[in-house]
């Protein structure tokens, strides 16, 4: 397999960044761009190799999926860091491993500090010590890629996420409702209602885990903290919705039509999950559609119903290729955390 290499200098590069954010169509500056993210590709896959041996002596059945960042992501990072250059962006090209356990986690992390690779590790955010308020938590270990065989490469960079399966659950179960909802919520962009759901979630997951509280629960018991879950989770009816999302989005990726608009229909009396698809062309009428299930809502059906086209769950699937859409692990640690909480 031939792997796409830079032909463009960082400073072209980064012009190209500019650019496509003040005008979104520059044929040129997608060019550039798109050379750019490909050129990642062999960097993440010699990354891959490297990664799966390891794991043989740590965990045998850990999970490892590459990445190369999509150009609208990239475009909407750029959007929200003024001061970045797309050239320094250092998440393009991506690896996560999921292995069982924190103690797993820190096996994984001390084999790549203690032996060293020809790359160069730029720095390491320990999500795990140091948990963001949103409830995320993983390792990331930034490198700057060299290679002495293949020195057109040097300089891009790699970055290495190593997290837990519940850790994973979590942040699936973020893109996923995300997704569907139309909110970056992973991007901490959304509803406030969403984000603390997912906050106090990820605080039961600390207790879980027994590692470092997110930031604003340090103070909560499990027990306070469970309860704050299932009271969280009643008014939203997230465990229903990410199942009905998740059966949803299997039927809509197994399908053969593309470029498509999908009403997805939950109705929580009847616990069914319906879905009508629209042509590309159809937009306007799948929005009439949707505001008349909306009118629905509104005047007392127990339904909720979200429009969403089938390029996000296409990047969902990409972004997560061994396990898309898996909700049902985050669903019950979820239950059992919510059942706790009612005791």
């Amino acid at each position: 397999m031939a792997f796409p290499k830079p032909q463009f200098s960082r400073t072209q590069v980064d012009r190209a960044g500019q650019t496509l954010l003040a005008n979104h169509e520059d044929q040129k500056a997608s060019v550039i761009l798109t050379n750019w993210r490909a050129s990642h590709g062999y960097p993440v896959n010699t990354f891959q190799a490297t990664l799966r041996l390891r794991l043989r002596n740590i965990d045998p059945k850990a999970l490892v999926a590459q990445r190369i960042k999509r150009t609208p992501a990239i475009l909407s990072k750029l959007k929200r860091f003024n001061s970045m250059r797309l050239s320094q962006m250092q998440d393009i090209g991506g690896l996560r491993a999921v292995v069982d356990s924190v103690k797993h986690v820190r096996m994984l992390q001390k084999l790549y500090s203690d032996h060293k690779l020809d790359h160069q590790m730029v720095y390491v955010d320990d999500y795990i010590e140091h948990p963001k308020d949103d409830g995320y938590r993983s390792v990331h270990m930034i490198y700057r890629y060299k290679n002495r065989n293949e020195n057109a490469y040097d300089g891009l960079f790699v970055e290495l996420q190593i997290r837990t399966r519940l850790q994973h659950a979590w942040a699936t179960a973020v893109e996923t409702m995300g997704t569907f909802l139309g909110q970056a919520l992973k991007s901490r962009e959304g509803e406030k209602r969403w984000l603390d759901f997912f906050a106090v979630a990820g605080a039961a997951f600390c207790h879980r885990e027994k590692t470092v509280m997110i930031p604003g629960y340090q103070d909560f018991t499990s027990r306070d903290t469970y309860q704050a879950v299932a009271d969280a989770e009643n008014k939203l009816n997230v465990l229903y919705k990410l199942q009905g999302f998740a059966v949803a989005a299997d039927a809509i990726s197994k399908s053969n039509v593309r470029g498509r608009y999908n009403l997805i229909i939950l109705d929580s009396l009847n616990k069914k999950v319906s879905i009508t698809s629209f042509a590309k062309n159809q937009l306007e009428k799948a929005t009439e559609e949707y505001a008349k299930v909306e009118s629905r809502a509104i005047a007392g059906d127990k339904i909720e119903a979200v429009l969403v086209s089938a390029g996000p769950i296409d990047a969902l699937r990409k972004a997560y290729p061994n396990y898309f859409l898996d909700t049902r692990a985050f669903i019950s640690i979820m239950h059992q955390i919510i059942a706790e909480g009612k005791k």
